[in-house]
């Protein structure tokens, strides 16, 4: 039964707080990806693919937020039976649903337009991007499996949406590793989720049919890929072999993850557990420099008579 909790009381400045929690700006931090083929391609350096770099991490973040909208707005009922997503601005009561409704086509409408400015193919993978979202929120999440490998995909609509912003080539490999990197962030946020709700399972229709052990072997399955993947990368497509030298710093980041998940109970928001653990910010911010470390000096050919490039 829905819980009856009374209203909240509204007021125009809890009204304008609800709308900007519901945007859920902290999730927009999987929309980095989106900056991956910048880094990777060296583009950093050049003035306007980092504009329009940042001006497509806007667009995929007001689509993104759009999705959760209308995700929260179709989810309300159940979510009031959730001992958290009950707090969520719709179920709650907190955002009127007529008001959220109005924020998702600002939210879409703004995203669009963004995207249509930066041009080209980048149109195309927003799009796919919000088509995928509105299919796992009308059907997918309801798929037991089907509903992390569709939420995955997501993820590699943001690389592909990276590339296609700043028309560069990146390798196939990138969209592998990024694809077994969000599988492993799904399957460990069921395997959270089904821990942290136990017999209240129930209120998500794909979460029951998951069990502990299934999960278990998704994850071991899904961490090894992700690090064989991403290790193949850096020796197969990237620009140089020396980003081999970034992979103790996802090894730990993958390790440091399961850790969390199976030994605090953490994982069923990720975004909450990867921006508030400080060694995995700490391991982010040195990824990042390495690897701009050494794309700059393969690029000045500092690296070429230590190493050279592999056929």
């Amino acid at each position: 039964m829905p819980s009856s909790s009374p209203a909240p009381t509204r007021t125009p400045a809890s009204i304008v707080v609800a709308a900007f929690k519901q945007l859920r700006a902290r999730q927009w931090s999987k929309n980095a990806l989106l900056f991956a083929a910048l880094i990777f391609s060296g583009q950093f350096t050049v003035p306007e693919s980092v504009v329009n770099a940042v001006a497509a991490f806007v667009s995929f973040s007001l689509l993104a937020s759009a999705g959760y909208v209308f995700n929260d707005y179709l989810d309300r009922a159940a979510d009031r039976n959730h001992p958290k997503k009950r707090f969520r601005p719709i179920a709650s009561g907190a955002l009127p649903e007529g008001l959220a409704i109005v924020l998702m086509i600002a939210l879409l409408v703004a995203g669009v337009l963004i995207a249509q400015w930066i041009g080209g193919l980048f149109v195309f993978a927003a799009l796919a991007y919000l088509l995928t979202t509105l299919a796992y929120s009308f059907f997918f999440k309801h798929i037991v499996i089907l509903d992390v490998m569709v939420l995955a995909s997501c993820y590699v609509w943001r690389v592909v949406g990276g590339a296609l912003a700043i028309t560069v080539h990146v390798s196939a490999w990138l969209f592998l590793c990024t694809a077994f990197l969000a599988l492993f962030i799904g399957f460990n946020k069921r395997r959270a989720e089904l821990r942290e709700l136990g017999d209240k399972a129930g209120t998500r229709k794909s979460l029951v049919q998951y069990n502990g052990r299934m999960l278990e072997e998704f994850q071991s399955i899904t961490t090894a890929n992700t690090i064989v993947s991403y290790a193949l990368y850096t020796v197969l497509g990237a620009q140089t072999p020396w980003m081999a030298l970034t992979i103790p710093f996802v090894l730990y980041a993958v390790f440091r993850y399961v850790f969390l998940v199976e030994q605090n109970g953490e994982g069923a928001a990720p975004d909450e557990t990867l921006l508030t653990d400080l060694p995995i910010l700490a391991t982010a911010v040195l990824y990042a420099l390495t690897a701009v470390t050494v794309i700059l000096l393969d690029r000045s050919g500092m690296l070429a008579n230590i190493l050279p490039q592999m056929p």
